[in-house]
């Protein structure tokens, strides 16, 4: 196997991608870092995305890696919950450039369940193999919101219906799924009906080149650059409904209690986008109702190479999803030597050795979480346990060229068993 064709259509995809952009997070971090490590380990790589706005068609990464943009949609950025609309354009334009340009590929890697419906239909015109990463499930989703949001206004933003039916297609066809967690594995076999020899779990990836533990004289100067004291908790990401922030807020006074020279720093949103600061105006407006506003910091955009020390500087990471098919920035706090407590409701728990590794409460019960976020804050050696063993336990579980050797040897799998099939029916 020497030739990947990887697909990740929707966000701001780029070698240097402008993360906290709509729809531009994890998955895309995910998606350019297996590719550069994929062209490390000598294979030839296309990434193909939408081309849209001013982009350009190509971003040359390297001898092995590039980008490249296949125009479809229109010049307008289009949600992810509404790309399917526009996929079939995608196929079409995709294979004529494939075609065109006289592209030769091994396999198809698709990312999330746009690009994997678009994939699917790639390989099978194309006669070769198809791996597929869900990255999150329609399913999953869709039962963890149902309790907090209208049915009807639910279904109009997320379209549910359309994205399961077509996850469901995608599961089924494709040769082999690569799972980031185990709930994940356990909800693709029960809820989409795969067979178990065709998902396997692979966790996402930490670049070991940022995110690392520093001694402590040099936290100190970080935290005088960026304005972080010695008990802050930090919270960061985009600004989504899921993400749960509102239910951190409301866990922050039992954190004030117990810890009265605590602070929040939340970094939530990206740059000039009117829904991120609608939704952050919403939850200043909470903080302002549980009385808690001048307890926070709001820090809306955090420029990438400052995440690192900003990770760094914060006395403990808060992750309170409703749901989290992951949860990679907690992962990289505890790489830089941070100790996180993550929601229960998403696979990260289920790896992290309670206590040791990290902590993790509910958070849709306030003084849960709240308590555990105080717990680091509270006592040092517990803290000096957690940001030892969290940072051990994250660079050696996590590291991406690790995890892009596991997914090669995925492929080659899914490739052989292509080949013997294809005898079979040849013959």
């Amino acid at each position: 196997m020497e030739s990947i064709l990887m697909i990740s259509l929707h966000g701001y995809v780029a070698g240097t991608p402008e993360l906290g952009k709509p729809d531009t997070g994890g998955q895309v971090v995910y998606v350019l870092e297996l590719a550069d490590r994929f062209s490390r380990l000598g294979k030839r790589v296309d990434l193909v995305t939408r081309q849209f706005e001013d982009q350009p068609e190509y971003d040359e990464i390297n001898e092995n890696y590039r980008i490249w943009r296949i125009p479809f949609g229109g010049k307008d950025f289009i949600r992810k919950e509404d790309m399917h609309d526009h996929v079939n354009q995608f196929v079409t334009n995709c294979l004529a450039a494939i075609r065109k340009k006289g592209q030769k590929y091994d396999v198809v890697y698709s990312h999330y369940w746009d690009a994997g419906w678009a994939g699917q239909k790639i390989a099978e015109e194309l006669g070769i193999s198809h791996v597929h990463t869900p990255h999150s499930l329609g399913w999953w989703k869709q039962h963890n919101m149902g309790s907090d949001m209208d049915q009807k206004k639910m279904e109009s933003t997320y379209r549910f219906k359309e994205r399961i039916r077509k996850e469901y297609f995608v599961y089924q066809m494709c040769n082999h799924v690569i799972a980031t967690t185990i709930p994940q594995v356990e909800l693709l076999t029960k809820q989409y009906d795969i067979l178990p020899r065709s998902c396997t779990m692979v966790p996402p990836g930490i670049d070991e080149n940022r995110f690392f533990p520093v001694p402590s004289r040099e936290i100190q100067k970080i935290r005088l650059k960026h304005d972080i004291e010695p008990f802050d908790i930090l919270t960061l990401g985009r600004m989504a409904h899921n993400k749960g922030y509102d239910l951190l807020l409301k866990a922050m006074p039992t954190v004030f209690e117990l810890q009265p020279d605590a602070r929040l720093v939340a970094a939530i949103g990206g740059e000039d986008s009117e829904q991120d600061d609608k939704g952050v105006g919403k939850l200043k407006a909470l903080a302002k109702e549980l009385g808690i506003e001048n307890r926070i910091i709001w820090k809306q955009y955090i420029a990438d190479q400052d995440l690192p020390n900003i990770y760094r500087a914060a006395n403990v990471f808060a992750m309170p999803s409703r749901y989290e098919p992951f949860g990679m920035v907690a992962i990289e706090a505890m790489a830089c030597g941070t100790p996180s407590v993550i929601t229960v409701h998403g696979g990260l728990k289920d790896l992290i050795n309670y206590g040791t590794q990290g902590l993790y409460a509910d958070p849709h019960r306030p003084v849960e979480f709240g308590a555990m976020l105080a717990m680091p804050l509270l006592y040092q050696d517990l803290r000096s346990e957690l940001s030892v063993e969290g940072a051990k336990f994250a660079r050696r579980n996590f590291g991406w060229t690790g995890i892009a050797k596991k997914i090669l040897e995925i492929f080659n799998h899914s490739i052989n068993r292509q080949s013997i099939e294809a005898n079979i029916f040849t013959n």
